[in-house]
């Protein structure tokens, strides 16, 4: 599978809370979600997203502090499909594939990408090609049974198909 899109970079150890705000936890829909995406960074920031055609790009520690499954619903109901990161907190990276959102770990090679950069990410060859700058990073296939998760959705949407199988 392959994606298309433009970055929107932020810095290191961003927060759930940064992520989707506690005052927004009342719900668990995703678009109400995303309309407040990052909304503890910056209030005007989703206002830069064009869904679907939108990576996040970020740097150590993406998606610490508390484990709300809620920060990777509201990426997803943002429209982004991607997130890049140098690295991600644990429960985050794992929140993540449970919700369908693709977290992407490069390490340094997150510092060859710069806001507004234009990407082509290729899932089954794992690369990410900058159109920009012209430069391409790769990254490890990731694991069978993860990407099965991905592919359905999400693990709720991956344990339903199974069951119906």
């Amino acid at each position: 599978m392959k994606y298309n899109g433009k970055t929107l970079c932020v810095g290191d150890h961003i927060d759930t809370d940064a992520i989707i705000p506690a005052r927004f936890l009342v719900t668990t829909d995703p678009v109400e979600l995303g309309s407040h995406c990052m909304e503890g960074l910056d209030p005007e920031w989703i206002k830069q997203v064009k869904p679907n055609a939108t990576f996040l790009v970020a740097g150590r520690n993406f998606g610490c502090g508390s484990s709300r499954e809620h920060a990777p619903v509201a990426i997803v109901g943002a429209g982004i499909p991607v997130v890049i990161a140098h690295s991600y907190a644990r429960i985050f990276y794992r929140n993540a594939f449970n919700m369908g959102l693709i977290p992407l770990e490069i390490g340094d090679e997150v510092e060859n990408i710069k806001p507004g950069d234009e990407l082509e990410i290729d899932m089954t060859a794992g690369t990410i090609a900058n159109k920009t700058s012209g430069k391409v990073i790769t990254f490890p296939p990731l694991p069978e049974a993860m990407a099965a998760i991905l592919n359905a959705g999400g693990l709720a949407e991956y344990v339903k198909k199974q069951l119906n199988a």
